[in-house]
Order: structure tokens, then sequence, then C-alpha cells
């Protein structure tokens, strides 16, 4: 189960908790009441056969998807792109990853531009709205094995903070401001 927290300010070790003090958790409800990040609880053992999956993806159009691991080992210039990773930026699609093994943070602005700290572990699904403002680092365990989906082909392109005049992130903050619909899940 994803496990989320408000960050304290400290810009140390990016790889660490970053828990305020004292620490200041945020429930699933919250975090998508706060930014519109869906979660989903995925079986990583069963996910190729019982169906959960599968289901998600139709329902929500995802008709590409990829393997990526996060590692020191797998990874050409890991410290490059971790730090690549971590430049707080948005997409103009949805970020959908399935963790199948290690363990990593995202993080996303809230409306008070507050960062959210969000921990993901073997089975946790999220899906970050186009339009936030985010960033990814892998935690003090160094690795992650993720599947990312999409809907067509991949956009990978990051704006990179400022990008208020990008329509998605208009957008965003027009879902923000009005309020999200009851998540799906």
């Amino acid at each position: 189960m994803v496990n989320a927290w408000y960050m304290d300010t400290e810009q140390n070790d990016q790889r660490l908790e970053h828990h305020r003090n004292p620490p200041q958790f945020v429930s699933l409800k919250q975090l998508y009441e706060k930014t519109g990040v869906e979660y989903f609880s995925i079986n990583v053992d069963t996910y190729l056969t019982d169906g959960v999956l599968d289901k998600i993806k139709k329902d929500r159009g995802y008709t590409y998807e990829d393997d990526i691991t996060c590692s020191k080992e797998c990874l050409p210039n890991y410290e490059e792109k971790l730090k690549s990773f971590f430049e707080e930026h948005l997409h103009t699609d949805e970020e959908i990853r399935l963790v199948l093994d290690g363990s990593g943070y995202f993080d996303v602005r809230d409306g008070d531009e507050q960062w959210i700290r969000i921990q993901v572990t073997a089975g946790d699904m999220i899906v970050i709205p186009s339009g936030i403002y985010h960033r990814f680092t892998l935690d003090t365990n160094n690795f992650i094995r993720a599947k990312r989906f999409f809907i067509g082909e991949p956009v990978w392109l990051p704006y990179n903070r400022p990008a208020d005049e990008v329509p998605a992130r208009q957008d965003y903050l027009r879902r923000l401001k009005e309020g999200f619909p009851v998540a799906a899940n």
C-alpha cells in the first residue's frame, strides 16, 4: 500500500524520506482531492492472469506499455539521469507507473505549492495527471523496476518548470480548482 506525506524543506539527499517534524501523512483520498493523483493496488504475482490490470488498461485506454529499470547497474549515466528525473516538470499526458520490484518516490505539488512525497513499492500503480508539477527519485535502495503505460504512442516530453503557459497546465489548474471527479477505482 502506498504511503504519502508532506515533505520537509531540507535540501540534503533526495533519496531520504524527508518527513516533516512531526510527520504529516496524506491519505489516498486526500492525495486524490489535493492533487488528482490516483492509486491502484495490483498483485504483482498474478497481474498477468488475474484480469485486474487488463480491465484498468481497457477502461482507461492504455494501448502501449514498456518496462523500465532504474539502478546503478542498469541505467547508463545513472547519477545524471537521477538528477534529471528529480527536476520539477510536467507532461501533457498522464504519467502511469506500476512498480513491479524495488521502490522510489514520486513528489507532486498540491494546490498550495507544497510537496507531497508518494512512496511506491511493488504492487503500487499511480496515475499522475497531466499538467501537474512533479518529480521522481529512487530511495536509498537505489533500485526500481516498473511498467509505464500510455494512451497511444508515448509522448515523453517533460516541460521543466516554469511551464505555466502549457495548455495541459492550465487545464490541470482548472480541474484542481473545480475539484476532481469521484475516482473510478
